[in-house]
């Protein structure tokens, strides 16, 4: 391996270091309590070293954001694929949507911190643009479906991640809500509702 090769390696190495230690961090503290000194603290290097591969804390973030929204894609497109009509495939991507949230907590407080990302972000960011169009891949495959073709496609897909998002950040307040019986039945109440609407 030549020089070059071995520090590449090498700074890919302490990428990972630094990510797995703020990520460390993240579950016994919060995201509020991160920072760029604490993570040069846990994997022994200075803080010149942690702004050699991240520019400040909110790259870190930005990189963990980017992550979840990868990982919530897997979940929905596993969902949707579960599924052959795109009635079924809006329930089950909904409670995979529900499921997600409450089994990766640290990701989703992250990824939703503010609300729902504005659509000049979505568009920015890859992994986020991955995630939406899967969600209005299915809108547009039931409007067509629909007695009403002429529905804004887009407006409905706001729709319905405002549902989904709505309903998980009241229930994330109660620890126990992610088992709770009549959180399911509220999620399942909203999402027939529309699709109900979506149908005419």
């Amino acid at each position: 391996m030549g020089i070059l090769e071995r520090r590449q390696r090498q700074k890919v190495e302490v990428k990972t270091s630094i990510l797995q230690a703020a990520w460390q961090l993240v579950l016994e503290e919060g995201w509020q309590a991160l920072s760029i000194r604490k993570i040069a603290d846990a994997i022994e290097y200075s803080v010149p070293v942690i702004y050699s591969h991240f520019e400040n804390k909110d790259a870190i973030l930005q990189e963990f954001t980017r992550e979840g929204f990868s990982l919530l894609t897997e979940e929905v497109t596993r969902q949707r694929d579960s599924q052959p009509e795109t009635s079924l495939q809006l329930e089950a991507i909904a409670k995979g949507y529900w499921s997600f949230a409450f089994a990766n907590k640290e990701y989703y407080q992250l990824m939703f911190g503010l609300g729902i990302p504005q659509c000049e972000q979505v568009n920015q960011v890859a992994e986020m643009k991955q995630f939406s169009d899967v969600l209005v891949g299915v809108i547009q495959e039931a409007i067509s479906q629909s007695k009403q073709p002429q529905v804004n496609a887009f407006l409905k897909f706001h729709t319905y991640w405002s549902i989904l998002h709505g309903l998980v950040s009241i229930q994330m307040i109660d620890r126990n809500a992610s088992t709770n019986p009549w959180s399911q039945l509220v999620l399942q109440d909203a999402i027939s509702g529309f699709i109900k609407a979506l149908n005419g």
